[in-house]
């Protein structure tokens, strides 16, 4: 459990295990089998790290097309964009950096942050 920051109030952010309604594990459900792993007292003695990765594309508020881009027009291949970091190749970074600086702010370890294949994708 960590302190919700994003919210500035008395709310805490849980990060747990997702069942279906008749209590299985969810395919996507990678926490239980790394937890499992990781506390083997031979793996716990290395200190290993388990990662996630949140992606996420960053839209107009109306959802026609993303930010960076003209309404209508396609951005074409990933190529210019795939982990850009420089002007006209990576929008949003104003967003990206506060989610960086919030999850830092929480408590969630965060190693990192990087572009994706389109322009507006993190």
């Amino acid at each position: 459990m960590f302190k919700d920051t994003f919210r500035r109030g008395n709310g805490i952010l849980v990060l747990c295990d997702s069942y279906n309604i008749v209590g299985d594990l969810i395919p996507t459900n990678k926490r239980y089998d790394a937890a499992k792993i990781c506390n083997h007292p031979v793996v716990a003695a290395e200190g290993p790290w388990f990662d996630i990765e949140q992606e996420y594309t960053i839209l107009h508020k109306d959802f026609k097309w993303s930010i960076g881009s003209r309404a209508g027009v396609s951005q074409g291949s990933q190529g210019p964009y795939y982990c850009g970091v420089s002007v006209g190749e990576a929008f949003g970074w104003d967003v990206v950096n506060a989610h960086y600086k919030a999850c830092l702010c929480t408590g969630i370890n965060i190693d990192g942050i990087n572009g994706e294949d389109a322009s507006v994708q993190w």
